[in-house]
C-alpha cells in the first residue's frame, strides 16, 4: 500500500492549460446556453479529492465541467501518435 499524496496547488502550468481548455469549449459553443443538463455519480472521496487538488478547483460542478470540456477539445495527437508505430518501411534510408 502507498503513503497517501500530499496535496499539490495547482501549478501555473496546469493553470494555463485549465483555462485554455475552457477558452477552446467556449470557442467551440460548448458551454453556450442554460446549465440544464444534470450529471451525477458516486465517485472515489480519493478520485475527486486529488483531481480537486491538481486542478485547484473547489466546486464538484466545476470540476465535472472541467473534466467533460477536457474530454470534448482534447487533443487525439498521442493516439495518433501510437497508431503509426511499424508504418514506416524498414528499409527507409533516414540518414543517419
Amino acid at each position: 500500500m502507498r503513503p497517501p499524496q500530499k496535496k499539490k496547488p495547482a501549478s501555473a502550468g496546469q493553470s494555463s492549460k485549465l483555462r485554455d481548455v475552457l477558452a477552446i469549449a467556449e470557442q467551440s459553443g460548448l458551454l453556450r446556453g442554460g446549465r440544464t443538463k444534470v450529471v451525477r455519480g458516486r465517485m472515489p472521496e480519493a478520485l475527486v479529492e486529488r483531481a480537486k487538488a491538481r486542478t485547484g478547483i473547489k466546486s464538484d460542478t466545476n470540476l465535472i465541467q472541467m473534466a467533460l470540456a477536457n474530454l470534448a477539445v482534447g487533443d487525439d495527437y498521442p493516439e495518433w501518435l501510437l497508431s503509426q508505430t511499424g508504418t514506416v518501411a524498414s528499409d527507409l534510408d533516414l540518414e543517419f
